[in-house]
């Protein structure tokens, strides 16, 4: 069998019928496209095992579209906290809101109209029309392209756009008729299970006899990345601001990287500079920091464009009283829970 000229859908639905994962998402018949939508979401950049209980947490707080439409923004971020990459949620927020009010609460069924919601790209809008509606849509992911390079022995960069064009072109091509959803998810699954980056598990694989790239030996070598820049490191200091019972904390700007979050007072620095520059920050709201010499811990957050390296201290306003605003606000120490945190000031809470 040539893989250029043949149609082996039919090969790779046989396995996934015998070998397809148990997913919570996948738990219904029709597919409702909203819980395709959610999980498809929260699955980008993110593992599976780690998604599931947030998939089920999620579904339990907000079970449907006008469920998640009426929530706060702080609520959905609450939900959504420790899966990272918080614009995700801010969009699904918004997009839900524009299907309630837009569509009566019902995910559009044409490509055009599900692409221009915020947050929707060409893989989701491919997913949500294909498993939920059975439209024959591609969807194609990093998984994707890595099990095609190999298939095809694509010798170009999988990250450029003439490449992610001709993938899409050959998923196309294979999509079957009558199991285009469950085509896209066996692809899923190959690339999660067999056709996993760097070693593949090839013997296990049910397209190995058609794989250019395992007739030539070079599945390992495939496929080829661009190598990324290393994200520079910033050097962060926060304060544990304690009142009594009580923290000083403040709301992130509204967009931006972790946007509308809350966090602890902090700055970029380290040692004397980082205290300073906190202290400085403070001053701005008529406070007077006095922060203790010894840090009591150090935090490392790594994000798609850089790294947080954090040197977390203790300490407390000898002079002042905060105007209390929106944006900056002290709290019970025991209401933590109920703040969407900024990542990993979420952590911090342990620590003091």
């Amino acid at each position: 069998m040539d893989i250029k000229k043949e149609h082996w859908s039919p090969l790779l639905l046989d396995w996934f019928a015998a070998h397809g994962r148990d997913l919570p998402w996948r738990d219904e018949t029709p597919r409702d496209p909203y819980k395709v939508w959610v999980s498809e979401i929260m699955l980008q950049q993110t593992k599976v095992e780690t998604v599931r209980p947030y998939y089920d947490s999620w579904m339990d707080h907000f079970p449907t579209i006008s469920a998640l439409a009426a929530a706060s923004q702080d609520e959905v971020l609450r939900q959504w906290q420790g899966l990272g990459y918080y614009s995700r949620a801010r969009h699904l927020h918004q997009a839900v809101q524009e299907v309630q009010a837009k569509y009566g609460g019902h995910v559009p069924e044409n490509k055009k109209d599900v692409q221009s919601l915020k947050g929707v790209g060409d893989y989701t809008a491919g997913a949500i029309l294909s498993l939920a509606y059975g439209q024959k849509e591609p969807a194609v992911d990093g998984n994707v392209l890595r099990i095609f390079a190999r298939l095809y022995d694509i010798e170009e960069n999988i990250l450029s756009t003439p490449v992610k064009k001709k993938v899409t072109a050959l998923v196309a091509e294979q999509l079957p008729d009558e199991a285009p959803g469950a085509f896209n998810e066996a692809l899923m699954d190959l690339g999660a299970m067999i056709c996993i980056p760097k070693h593949p598990r090839c013997p296990y694989c049910p397209l190995q006899e058609l794989c250019l790239a395992h007739r030539a030996g070079k599945e390992c070598e495939l496929p080829i990345r661009l190598v990324k820049k290393k994200s520079p490191v910033e050097d962060i200091t926060v304060v544990v601001v304690r009142k009594g019972k009580q923290w000083l904390v403040h709301r992130r700007p509204p967009t931006g990287l972790l946007a509308s979050m809350w966090e602890f007072p902090n700055a970029q620095g380290k040692g004397e500079e980082g205290l300073h520059a906190v202290g400085q920050l403070l001053a701005q709201k008529g406070l007077t920091l006095a922060a203790d010499d010894q840090s009591i811990g150090s935090l490392k957050s790594v994000f798609s464009h850089k790294t947080w390296q954090m040197t977390i201290y203790e300490g407390r306003i000898t002079q002042g009283k905060l105007e209390e605003e929106e944006d900056w606000q002290w709290i019970d120490c025991k209401a933590y829970a109920s703040l969407p945190w900024a990542g990993p000031h979420g952590k911090i809470t342990a620590m003091v």
